[in-house]
């Protein structure tokens, strides 16, 4: 998938459709749409086409526990549209191919993954707001940020590593802290896959780092970050390392996924922050903060930096 060309029109008109509506009216769905459900899926691919020759792939994995679902109606009256926008303007990366994964807990939610296509063009819209919000969750301190790590290592295809080498980006957004394993049923019955054996996440981790950049955003908002700040900070620092950034406003996430893509791609930190207006910039410097290199800058053996 990836073919069609993002147009600001279409977006505008959707966008302003939205006006005076409830999440529940944008969000219609009230089980897993047939379309989303990832369980049996052999692949999502993104692939190079006429319109996108050279594509890169995005994947937003977004909680929809609690109320978390304020992350995915921010991006369907608004959000959606900045990250389509600002990366075909700011062009850190080319061609970009969006999927949304919705991220329930696989302990106790029904449908505790969902996931798009990818989708270079307003398609992405109704995929988007097709999205069942089950506003689910479970009192064991995560939800399953590593489900989309897990589809995204074994069952996505994508142009920009198998022909260049190239990996794409996978963000996942929520307020709670790293997961434990995955395990052998849990894999079963929400993705369909036979395991031998139980996976922790950090094994997980190493599967998908090979054709993704990932990272997690904690939404500072949320009621369990605002509860455990540092517990739920220190235990993603511990996996992710400088991959962890902090959302101090919710509605300002589409800008920070584009100074992190930015950034890994080569562009100065404080010129990324400086390129923002008022409140803005602030929230980006702070999501900013703990990413201290370029993941693209290598050095040589005489500590020359090589680009």
């Amino acid at each position: 998938m990836g073919s069609g060309r993002w147009d600001p029109s279409t977006w505008s008109d959707y966008s302003k459709s939205t006006v005076g509506k409830t999440t529940d009216k944008i969000y219609t769905s009230r089980t897993i749409d047939k379309d989303l459900d990832p369980k049996g899926v052999m692949m999502r691919e993104s692939r190079d086409s006429v319109d996108n020759p050279n594509s890169t792939p995005i994947i937003v994995g977004l909680d929809v526990t609690g109320s978390m679902g304020m992350i995915a109606d921010t991006l369907a009256r608004e959000g959606l549209g900045v990250l389509f926008t600002e990366i075909l303007d700011r062009k850190p990366v080319t061609d970009p191919h969006i999927m949304f994964m919705a991220i329930g807990d696989a302990n106790c939610d029904q449908f505790p993954l969902q996931v798009s296509q990818f989708e270079a063009d307003s398609r992405i819209i109704e995929q988007l707001t097709k999205m069942y919000l089950e506003r689910g969750g479970g009192g064991n301190m995560f939800e399953s940020y590593n489900l989309p790590w897990y589809f995204a290592a074994q069952h996505t295809s994508i142009d920009s590593f198998e022909k260049r080498k190239k990996k794409g980006y996978l963000f996942t957004v929520g307020d709670e802290q790293a997961p434990g394993p995955l395990t052998i049923a849990q894999i079963k019955e929400f993705v369909g896959d036979d395991i031998t054996q139980n996976l922790p996440s950090k094994d997980i981790l190493r599967m998908v780092q090979k054709m993704y950049h990932v990272f997690h955003v904690i939404v500072e908002e949320g009621s369990h970050a605002r509860s455990y700040p540092k517990q739920v900070l220190d235990s993603w620092t511990e996996i992710l390392g400088q991959h962890v950034l902090k959302l101090s406003d919710h509605m300002k996430l589409s800008e920070v996924i584009v100074s992190a893509i930015q950034v890994v791609e080569g562009a100065d930190k404080a010129e990324v922050v400086s390129s923002w207006s008022g409140s803005t910039a602030v929230v980006v410097k702070n999501a900013l903060d703990g990413l201290t290199t370029s993941i693209n800058k290598k050095k040589t053996s005489k500590g020359v930096t090589k680009f």
